[in-house]
């Protein structure tokens, strides 16, 4: 299929890559159309969605699966009054009825935000109203359901709220849920026992009155340091751009099974769990636990399932370098690769000394695809983010917007020089006074900050606001962090400025220790004397906390916000 998009599919290498790579960009092209269905009537047989959970459950879905359950599925929300442009929230974690449900809205031609199951009734509100939300799809978790209809009764907009269960295969909502959330409309009866009527009135729909390119398809609440969240709208032609993510980073094959670590609400899911890899013929595995998660158990279902692909946060692979991974095989697996996170070097070496492969660093956001990556069989520079992807013209600016020579550290920026390609966001939704702040003078802002050595690879050194200013210096938190990696004591840890009255901002360390180290002062001035020695001695912590664990977010990544 990817000959179907692309000029050409093969390269010698990165050079090649970068000037090469060419999308063909269809007139009016729709992922549910021309990705799954072609794929259901050219190989229906085959494998498009593995599923399981920690309770024994296992479906697997094969593409002609996925074509009629998605139709049924958009018969289903149209009959509820779901139509090309509404905006339509799904909470549904690791659930196969994110993939039935967001297919079938792109085959409606709706607009799909996917959110986290943490949200409380007030993010819930300032959500819906500020992208005027009409239906929600959610499974019951905590007390979501009970948020979600709090804010449905402060919410105009909000119409329409369709219940999965968490739990099992095609099972209904029980008597007793029905009868203690009566509002919601079950999901699984009502694509079960959709109306002919309905699905001949969907099977009718005209390509052209759907969608079209530019139209919004997939948006996601973006939260910054400093404001409230923002809507980050993609087009229809989002897809196309990760192509680039899944063939040439991840390096899926055509029959493998690949297994991105993400839950459904974050951006990296349809980066690793949908789009890329079903147009390289790839299926997706998932795996949906519910007990206290443990990354070994990653490993075993690689063991399990032969996965040949798989990636992660550099938090799940600090973890597993901790566990006696000699007990298993999970020798099927030919790739690794990260993102979300810059990975330390001492996380890479360390894996590749325990498995023989190293591990692929790619770098995005919410707002781009993959736009930094580690190439093919290309030399990588452990904890480097790589090179540019093929149609970002990646480079680095100072605070004045002068770009900035190999080895000073820059905000990394996208030349836009070109115009608009797949995979670049169109706007924050509601706000173009915020769209123009980052988009101007020609230039896509990140307010990610890295340097370039001199064969072009990128290191990341921090977020604009990351950078600690202590008597004078900046400090970048990720160049303090990679050397705290290199200390045996340390498993995890977090940098951030803490306040102080003569220095403005000093440095400080939040740990988490590796099993056999005991916390103390003798340990916090061997960590201090340990980055002295290793790095500048400006840098080191002046305070460090030791701590059982590291708040993160659902997909793994350190909230650094939460312990400053």
């Amino acid at each position: 299929m990817l000959a179907k998009f692309l000029q050409k599919t093969e390269f010698t290498d990165y050079n090649d890559f970068f000037n090469n790579y060419k999308i063909n960009v269809p007139d009016n092209f729709n992922f549910g159309y021309d990705v799954v269905d072609y794929l259901a009537e050219k190989t229906p047989d085959a494998k498009a969605l593995v599923w399981c959970n920690d309770s024994g459950d296992e479906i697997t879905f094969t593409f002609k699966d996925i074509k009629e359950r998605t139709d049924r599925a958009a018969a289903f929300f149209r009959s509820h009054g779901i139509k090309k442009g509404d905006f339509v929230m799904l909470i549904l974690q690791r659930r196969y009825e994110f993939w039935i449900s967001i297919v079938a809205l792109h085959k409606i031609g709706a607009s799909v935000i996917p959110a986290t199951h943490m949200l409380t009734k007030e993010d819930i509100v300032f959500r819906v109203q500020n992208a005027f939300i009409k239906a929600v799809v959610a499974v019951n978790d905590r007390d979501l359901f009970k948020y979600i209809e709090e804010a449905k009764a402060e919410c105009e907009s909000l119409k329409t709220l369709i219940a999965c269960t968490p739990f099992g295969i095609d099972q209904e909502l029980s008597a007793e849920e029905k009868q203690k959330h009566p509002m919601w409309i079950d999901f699984t009866k009502g694509v079960k026992e959709v109306r002919e009527e309905a699905l001949k009135e969907f099977h009718s729909l005209k390509r052209n009155e759907i969608s079209s390119n530019m139209d919004i398809m997939l948006a996601y609440f973006t939260s910054g340091t400093t404001s409230h969240p923002k809507l980050v709208t993609h087009n229809f032609l989002y897809p196309l751009g990760h192509i680039v993510t899944a063939s040439y980073w991840q390096q899926v094959k055509q029959g493998g099974l690949h297994l991105t670590v993400a839950d459904t609400g974050w951006g990296k899911a349809v980066w690793g769990k949908l789009y890329g890899q079903w147009i390289a013929e790839c299926s997706v595995f998932v795996y949906d636990y519910h007990a206290k998660f443990k990354p070994v158990d990653l490993i075993e279902q690689i063991q399990k399932h032969h996965i040949t692909s798989f990636c992660a946060p550099p938090t799940i692979y600090r973890f597993l370098i901790q566990e006696d991974l000699t007990k298993y095989d999970f020798s099927s697996c030919e790739h690794w690769s990260t993102a979300g996170e810059p990975l330390s070097e001492e996380v890479f070496n360390k894996w590749k000394q325990i498995t023989g492969k190293e591990i692929h660093e790619g770098f995005g956001q919410t707002e781009t695809t993959l736009s930094l990556l580690n190439f093919g069989n290309e030399k990588i520079k452990p904890g480097s983010l790589g090179k540019p992807a093929p149609y970002y013209n990646v480079t680095l600016v100072d605070e004045e917007g002068n770009e900035v020579e190999d080895g000073e550290v820059g905000e990394i920026v996208v030349d836009m020089k070109n115009g608009y390609f797949p995979g670049l966001f169109m706007e924050y939704f509601g706000d173009q006074a915020k769209t123009k702040s980052v988009m101007h003078d020609g230039y896509y802002h990140t307010s990610d900050n890295a340097w370039r050595d001199e064969d072009g690879y990128f290191w990341f050194t921090g977020r604009n606001d990351d950078v600690i200013k202590c008597s004078g210096y900046r400090i970048g938190t990720f160049e303090v962090e990679s050397v705290l990696m290199q200390h045996p004591a340390v498993v995890e840890c977090a940098v951030t400025a803490a306040p102080d009255p003569v220095r403005g901002q000093v440095v400080k360390a939040t740990i988490v220790l590796a099993k056999g180290y005991t916390p103390g002062d003798e340990l916090i001035k061997d960590i201090q004397e340990f980055v002295k020695k290793t790095t500048a001695p400006y840098k080191y912590p002046r305070i460090v906390e030791f701590r059982d664990s590291l708040p993160k977010t659902i997909s793994g990544k350190i909230m650094r916000k939460d312990i400053k």
